[in-house]
């Protein structure tokens, strides 16, 4: 049932960390939107067609103006000419038919020689033998020839083949086929055919053929000359397509100057004013949703980041808070600034502390977190500054923004970050002055000597005051939340302090252990990458308990009897036990930080008091080893488990008689492992390596303290007689 009621309560806890999380971020939405709405405004211009433009107007973003691009597109297409191709067959199929006609006379004067020869052969008598007349021999060459040839060609054609020889037919084949080809080799379009029949004509005029025969070849000739040339509606159509895919899409870029200042506005200016947007009355919809999904991303990489740390519930809530009022804090400064646009100073967000907000959350909170805030200033920043400078975005400015506040956080290194505050402001003002002068080189820009050192002014500025701004607030906030910071551990380590003269007046032991314990933790937390300072200030508070009973431990005891000789060990294991309480209740009155009160609380964990528990088994068989533990509870950061490591060794060591370095190193290897074994380190986020790392330093500190020294020979006093 306890156990039921106890993951009740841890349900509770996460459900209103989740609800107040939820808040934070509702509250950050609504500051981020509300502040840069008037940055994504679409600007509206009261101007009207055929008046003078009172200020240089420039294109918003970048608008393909469609009625200028459909118009070069149809000059375009107005420049393509018909596409006509060229039947190169045309002229091998005219060049076979007037062959085919040409071998047609011939096959009939063979057909005529033949059959002559056959009747010489049967009636011996010449004058007895018939030779067919012209008439027959056209008829027999016109049933060699297709229909329309016979119709097309004159009778004068046939009986001139008939009446020629073969080797006069072979004569004029080859000249009209020569002629022929000749013409039909040129492109001849419907208009050029009489002008090619003429050409061949005049070509096969000069020829030494007998009249009938020429004018024969000069008819064939001109029967066989036809157009060549036809329109090729598929090509001209792809060529079409090609010179329209051709022509690039007129655009309005943006930034591009549409109508200068002291310019009347002509019907096409107008035009493109308002095809950009900026005489259109209705209000548009779609900046404010890309300013809105921007946020929603944003925010939501914020939210995923917090959502997955495992820390405690209580912690996550500070940081969360922490981190929100370092956010709204940091931007309401960017956004004052952006508001300086008005006096059109160039480069006004160069003076923008982009600095400032990593370092904070940095010491804050977390690096990781710190490099994505400088992240999200860089675009937000971009955004309040693009007063001036075509479209939504100002990419210089965000891109200074970007490059300063990571400069800030990465060079903030160390764990005593704060002394480096300083340093790491000046080094991010080198970044800043490189980054201008990147910003300014690279579009090749003209500046004057004035407008250099303002810029370098400006980088200074803003490197400087981002630590100043960074060291003033960071008290502050430390002070508000609760959180230890390094100037309050120095007053805290102040041997002035009353909790510290106290141990020193009631307890000295207590005091010289403290301090020793004190340089032993100190050192190793500072080797493993710990908060060595805190380490030293709550081993300086960690037996302030001990001030109740002092002459009970060892330490203060100086030469005194031990009343743990005259106590049963039941007894004795509550007092040693109790000083852990005590000094609780004591750091708490006193008000003193949680993490001192932890380290006071966690340094010896739930380790086991073995001295008095094995002399209470000497006594009784029946003892409880609860009985004899520390309450707790367990180390639970890197600081208290060194400095409970450190506490047991010091103790340990000082015990010794003639402590050496291997006995050192020895004891020492073995009071980890027993805490390792034990359990004690299970609930702090130290590793193997670390406490490798520890253990040596711990030892080079023990040795440097009991290092051998060399044993002076008593000297005889001699009494000098005056």
């Amino acid at each position: 049932m306890k156990k039921i009621q106890q993951y009740l309560i841890q349900i509770k806890k996460l459900l209103d960390y989740t609800f107040f999380r939820l808040l934070v971020f509702v509250v950050l939405g609504v500051v981020l939107f509300t502040s840069m709405y008037g940055n994504v405004k679409p600007e509206k211009l009261d101007i009207s067609l055929l008046t003078v433009a009172d200020k240089t107007i420039r294109s918003p973003a970048t608008v393909e103006d469609k009625i200028s691009t459909e118009k070069k597109r149809q000059e375009a297409l107005d420049q393509v000419q018909d596409v006509y191709a060229l039947k190169k067959e045309y002229s091998t199929n005219q060049v076979d038919l007037i062959t085919s006609i040409f071998d047609s006379a011939s096959e009939v004067n063979d057909d005529i020689e033949d059959e002559t020869k056959k009747q010489d052969v049967l009636d011996e008598d010449p004058i007895n033998v018939m030779e067919p007349t012209v008439e027959e021999e056209v008829t027999m060459l016109k049933d060699k020839l297709t229909d329309r040839v016979i119709k097309d060609l004159s009778e004068r054609v046939f009986t001139a083949l008939v009446q020629a020889s073969n080797d006069e037919l072979s004569i004029a084949k080859d000249l009209t086929v020569t002629a022929i080809n000749n013409v039909m080799n040129k492109r001849i379009s419907a208009d050029d055919v009489e002008n090619a029949k003429k050409s061949l004509e005049e070509e096969l005029k000069f020829t030494t053929l007998n009249s009938d025969l020429k004018n024969a070849a000069i008819e064939l000739g001109r029967y066989a000359v036809i157009q060549n040339e036809f329109y090729d509606p598929e090509a001209t159509e792809e060529l079409r397509k090609q010179a329209a895919e051709s022509v690039e899409p007129v655009k309005i870029l943006q930034g591009q100057i549409i109508i200068e200042e002291g310019k009347l506005i002509r019907q096409e200016e107008f035009r493109q004013l308002e095809l950009v947007g900026l005489l259109d009355n209705k209000q548009s919809y779609k900046p404010f949703i890309g300013l809105m999904i921007l946020i929603s991303i944003i925010l939501t990489s914020v939210y995923f980041y917090f959502y997955q740390l495992k820390d405690h519930p209580e912690k996550r809530q500070t940081n969360l808070l922490l981190f929100g009022i370092v956010f709204i804090l940091t931007f309401f400064i960017l956004k004052i600034i952006s508001m300086l646009q008005i006096f059109n100073y160039s480069g006004i967000g160069y003076l923008f502390p982009a600095a400032m907000g990593g370092m904070l959350i940095k010491i804050l909170i977390d690096e990781k977190l710190a490099i994505l805030s400088s992240i999200i200033f860089s675009i937000f920043g971009s955004i309040l500054f693009n007063e001036g400078v075509s479209g939504t975005l100002n990419f210089s400015v965000g891109i200074y923004i970007l490059f300063s506040a990571l400069a800030g956080v990465l060079f903030l290194s160390g764990q005593n970050q704060r002394s480096k505050i300083l340093q790491a402001g000046s080094l991010a003002a080198a970044v800043n002055l490189f980054t201008i002068w990147a910003l300014m080189f690279l579009p090749n820009g003209q500046f004057t000597g004035l407008e250099y050192g303002y810029y370098i002014l400006t980088a200074i500025f803003s490197g400087i005051g981002s630590a100043v701004l960074t060291m003033g607030l960071l008290p502050l906030l430390e002070t508000s939340f609760g959180i230890l910071s390094t100037m309050k551990l120095i007053e805290l380590s102040n041997p002035n302090h009353p909790l510290l003269r106290k141990i020193l007046m009631e307890a000295p032991g207590t005091y010289h252990h403290s301090v020793m314990v004190a340089n032993l933790a100190d050192a190793a937390s500072e080797a493993i990458g710990a908060n060595g300072l805190l380490a030293r200030v709550g081993c300086y508070y960690h037996d302030i308990g001990k001030t109740k009973r002092p002459n009970f431990f060892i330490e203060n005891q100086m030469h005194l009897d031990n009343p743990h000789d005259r106590l049963p060990p039941d007894k004795s294991a509550n007092i040693i036990i109790s000083h852990v309480t005590d000094g609780s209740a004591i750091l708490k009155k006193y008000n003193m930080p949680k993490e001192i009160i932890h380290i006071a609380e966690q340094h010896h964990g739930t380790t086991l008091l073995k001295f008095f528990y094995h002399k209470a088994l000497q006594g009784e068989e029946n003892v409880n080893q609860e009985d004899y533990r520390y309450p707790g509870p367990k180390p639970q950061t890197k600081e208290s488990a060194i400095v409970g490591i450190a506490d047991s060794v010091e103790a340990a060591v000082r015990s010794l008689n003639q402590p050496t370095p291997e006995t050192i190193e020895s004891l020492v290897k073995k009071i980890v492992a027993d805490r390792l074994q034990d359990g004690q380190l299970n609930e702090c986020d130290l590793t193997l390596k670390e406490l490798e790392t520890v253990s040596h330093s711990l030892c080079e500190t023990l040795k440097g303290i009991f290092h051998s020294r060399i044993e002076y020979p008593e000297m005889t006093k001699k009494v000098v007689q005056g």
